[in-house]
């Protein structure tokens, strides 16, 4: 078995428990697979690295990704575009997507034995216009449409195949996927949606209306979003907290079920109900 492995290093410990994760999968004989970038760290004889970081996600059979959940998320997208399955190490806080912290190690012998399964989690794609130019990207947790910090409270207009379903008035709008349910969606007052299902939920911030509720489409929805302003005003959109474009508020933002799909492996017996309290169950996390 051939693995990339992508640690975040500015994160505590990550490049101590990287060591402990090579050694443990090269124990078993998986081939390890590494970004050139990162000889400097982990400069061994039996590590091959990779200038082309697409070459090396072709190549392996598998990826790795330590750090927290935006570590896994963003690998989870490249992972997606190759049709790769990725496992997920904690080595940050919360880490709601990672199968194994770094005390469970001993686990990583099930990838040797076959004893693992694959969730296949939907994704969304966002089709948009930046300066001009129509542009697509993908997210695994959310897209959201916000205004800028001194912009003045927009209104938004959501369609359903070209015809309003809801208008909002507020500070934006999160589009989300079931496995985004329990991230931003879930501080604007949004469900926890189990992410084996595939549904797109559109949660509000900060409306200014008591009876605005959040909204479930079926997964197959095709939905746009327009922002309005009363005076000039900049509003931008920001696809799973790590890609961000200031976006024509006039332009319709248009989202739909990605036909890619995010492959999570695990390992352990447990399910989503399990981490949510878990990790959610009294509100802390550790630091």
């Amino acid at each position: 078995m051939k693995i990339a492995v992508l640690p975040n290093l500015s994160r505590s410990q990550a490049r101590h428990h990287t060591d402990r994760l090579i050694q443990r999968l090269q124990s078993f004989g998986a081939g390890i697979f590494m970004k050139s970038s990162l000889r400097h760290a982990f400069d061994r004889p039996d590590i091959m690295f990779f200038d082309d970081f697409n070459e090396m996600i072709r190549s392996c059979d598998m990826m790795i990704a330590l750090g927290g959940d935006g570590t896994i998320i963003h690998n989870a997208r490249h992972a997606a575009e190759f049709n790769k399955p990725i496992l997920g190490v904690n080595v940050g806080r919360l880490g709601f997507l990672a199968e194994l912290e770094t005390d469970e190690f001993d686990e990583l012998e099930k990838l040797a034995t076959g004893d693992y399964h694959v969730e296949k989690r939907m994704m969304l794609d966002v089709h948009y216009t930046e300066r001009g130019v129509e542009k697509t990207s993908s997210a695994l947790n959310d897209a959201v449409i916000s205004r800028g910090a001194l912009a003045p409270i927009p209104d938004f207009r959501v369609a359903l195949d070209g015809q309003t379903v809801c208008e909002y008035c507020g500070d934006g709008l999160i589009l989300a996927t079931p496995t985004g349910s329990t991230a931003y969606s879930l501080s604007a007052g949004g469900p926890i949606i189990d992410p084996q299902l595939a549904c797109i939920l559109l949660s509000p911030i900060c409306a200014h209306s008591l009876l605005t509720r959040p909204v479930v489409f079926e997964p197959n929805a095709k939905l746009s979003v327009q922002t309005y302003f009363r005076a000039p005003s900049e509003a931008y959109l920001t696809m799973d907290g790590q890609i961000s474009v200031r976006v024509d508020p006039k332009k319709r933002i248009e989202f739909s079920r990605s036909e890619k799909t995010a492959k999570i492996v695990r390992l352990k017996n447990h399910n989503f109900y399990d981490i949510v309290s878990q990790k959610l169950g009294d509100g802390r996390y550790e630091t």
